[in-house]
């Protein structure tokens, strides 16, 4: 990534502007034309959402961004849909008892609206506060449930089965955060009572030992910084067997996506973390430990994207793609998004920059060149996702960023032309985190600190 080091939040503001001038209007347009019975909008088709049966994981996403508009433009109507959205559809989603994703379907509902709500911008309600207050505890708690115990602690399995951690998981976590915040407890058999925070550590811990790899030579593709999208162990016997991947390339290579929600999902925890008390991490030490090992993971990934980036800041969909064999000086030049060989993927950019600018403010203090050199990555990344070829500016297309990949694997994704990459479509994921990092900027841009998933 060829980093500017003189860009500021505050020149984006006018990018801000069109950004949320657009969003408004394509939030509008889906909400209108989408009906629910069809399941829930995925990504698009030749400009429209559609669906993919697979989870409905993304349905947080739709009615967030709704939330987020609101909070960026103070607009009520869209308040008034996040809200009533929120009440009507998501409550299936909080005691969803099969899937990983309590953090992106709950938090970006519940949660923003109780965040809001703390912060002045929504009338203090007792019993509108309790409705997203209980929805968190259940949502936090039935996703710690979802537990498969190692020999070094546990994790929160994939639905993929007890064997399955995947990296998405690490921003479930906010899930768990929230509802301990909140006072709650998962409770067991024989009313055991397991602490929400201990199986968020547990789980974060997991990620950083199996998922994120440090050049220590744990194998033959131990590079510094790559990270695998699934680690798989031996169920009977807690035992690690090896790394997989569900949507990249393969397990030895890294699927950007995955790589993104490391970053952003390591960079939130350690603003998490870092508020709570030493006790409730076991003492002072046990807590300085904690937080060196999820900055050294979100140190190494962003590291690591930064040299496995195209120079304006969007990377390919996966690092050991086979096509990126034949393009030429990759990394050195702007990212290519109509290409022959391999598409590129936006919505790992919609991720990460969040990530770099949280991780360049916790570090602002402690290291201030690192610092200075991730905020500037996360701005470089945001002027580029904010503006063409990536903005959608076409009122035709609901979507908000293009060039979004889903599963390149399955092959799920639309081709425009023959002989070219998938290109040119968007995904709730990469518009909803379009949507966060907008509204983080126009805090920033203002002078103001970013919103916090846990405020």
């Amino acid at each position: 990534m060829r980093i500017d080091t003189n860009l500021r939040a505050r020149d984006l503001v006018p990018f801000l502007k069109r950004f949320f001038a657009l969003s408004g209007k394509k939030i509008l347009d889906l909400e209108k034309t989408w009906d629910p019975k069809n399941g829930t909008p995925v990504f698009t088709v030749q400009g429209r959402y559609t669906t993919r049966g697979w989870t409905e994981w993304t349905q947080g996403f739709q009615y967030g961004c709704q939330i987020l508009q609101f909070e960026a433009t103070g607009e009520k109507r869209f308040l008034e849909l996040g809200k009533a959205n929120t009440r009507e559809r998501m409550a299936v989603h909080v005691s969803h008892i099969g899937v990983h994703d309590h953090g992106f379907n709950n938090v970006s509902t519940y949660g923003n609206l109780r965040r809001l709500m703390n912060a002045g911008r929504i009338k203090e309600d007792p019993g509108e506060r309790a409705f997203y207050e209980m929805a968190l505890k259940a949502s936090g708690a039935v996703q710690a449930a979802r537990w498969t115990k190692i020999r070094t602690g546990g994790y929160i399995h994939s639905f993929n089965g007890a064997h399955s951690l995947f990296s998405d998981t690490i921003r479930s976590l906010r899930a768990l955060a929230v509802a301990y915040k909140l006072g709650h407890v998962l409770m067991g058999e024989n009313d055991a009572k397991f602490c929400l925070l201990g199986r968020l550590v547990e789980h974060l811990d997991a990620t950083l030992a199996y998922n994120v790899y440090y050049g220590e030579g744990r194998d033959a593709y131990d590079v510094p910084g790559r990270v695998v999208h699934e680690s798989i162990f031996n169920v009977a016997d807690g035992n690690y067997r090896c790394p997989s991947t569900q949507q990249g390339y393969s397990a030895f290579s890294t699927w950007t996506r995955g790589l993104a929600w490391i970053l952003t999902g390591c960079a939130e925890q350690l603003e998490f973390l870092a508020t709570l008390g030493a006790q409730e991490l076991g003492g002072a030490s046990a807590k300085a430990k904690l937080l060196k090992r999820v900055e050294r993971a979100a140190r190494v990934t962003a590291d690591f994207l930064i040299e496995y980036t195209c120079a304006d800041g969007i990377p390919l969909w996966d690092t050991g793609a086979p096509g990126l064999a034949k393009m030429e000086n990759l990394y050195a030049r702007n990212s290519q998004p109509r290409n022959p060989h391999e598409p590129v993927d936006s919505s790992a950019s919609c991720i990460a920059a969040q990530g770099y600018l949280r991780l360049g403010a916790y570090l602002a203090k402690a290291d201030r060149a690192a610092a200075a050199r991730y905020t500037q990555a996360g701005l470089t990344m945001a002027r580029t996702l904010f503006s063409p070829p990536y903005l959608s500016e076409d009122p035709r297309h609901q979507g908000l960023i293009l060039h979004s990949i889903y599963h390149r694997p399955r092959g799920w994704d639309y081709e425009p032309e023959k002989g070219l990459a998938p290109y040119g479509e968007s995904s709730l994921w990469g518009d909803y985190h379009a949507m966060e990092l907008a509204v983080m900027l126009q805090a920033l841009a203002q002078g103001k600190r970013p919103f916090r998933f846990f405020d």
